[in-house]
């Protein structure tokens, strides 16, 4: 890696992302994986969707060996501020009315049905009996 680490800025970082032109956030480090686009396994748009964020969770749940760790060092071009990344957004699902179901159809159907089952049944039976 570089001696001279310059430091980027996340709004700076976060425009590189497109094919041609194409930097990642990983553990607090930019890489500028442009040139390794083509020859990534898992394809550009892999590399693609990890842009404009902190990319460490989506590295890390791949579970790179330590060939591709190693390769990492080439693409180094500096750190990244951390006082700029945004905080991680928790998902909250949208609030739901309570749902308030009318029972009274199902109870009458959970009797009728068995009886009709019933009666077809007995009618089945009595006009199939041989005399």
């Amino acid at each position: 890696m570089a001696t001279d680490k310059k430091l980027f800025l996340f709004e700076e970082v976060e425009k590189h992302n497109k094919i041609k032109d194409c930097w990642l956030i990983i553990s607090g480090k930019v890489y500028d994986v442009t040139p390794f686009m083509d020859e990534h396994p898992g394809g550009d748009e892999v590399l693609l969707s990890a842009t404009g964020k902190d990319g460490s969770d989506d590295f890390e749940d791949v579970g790179h060996s330590d060939a591709a760790r190693g390769m990492m060092e080439k693409y180094y071009i500096g750190e990244i501020d951390p006082s700029t990344v945004p905080t991680k957004r928790t998902y909250i699902p949208p609030q739901q009315a309570p749902h308030t179901h009318d029972n009274t159809l199902i109870k009458i159907l959970q009797f009728l049905v068995p009886l009709l089952i019933l009666g077809f049944a007995l009618v089945v039976r009595h006009y199939t009996k041989k005399d």
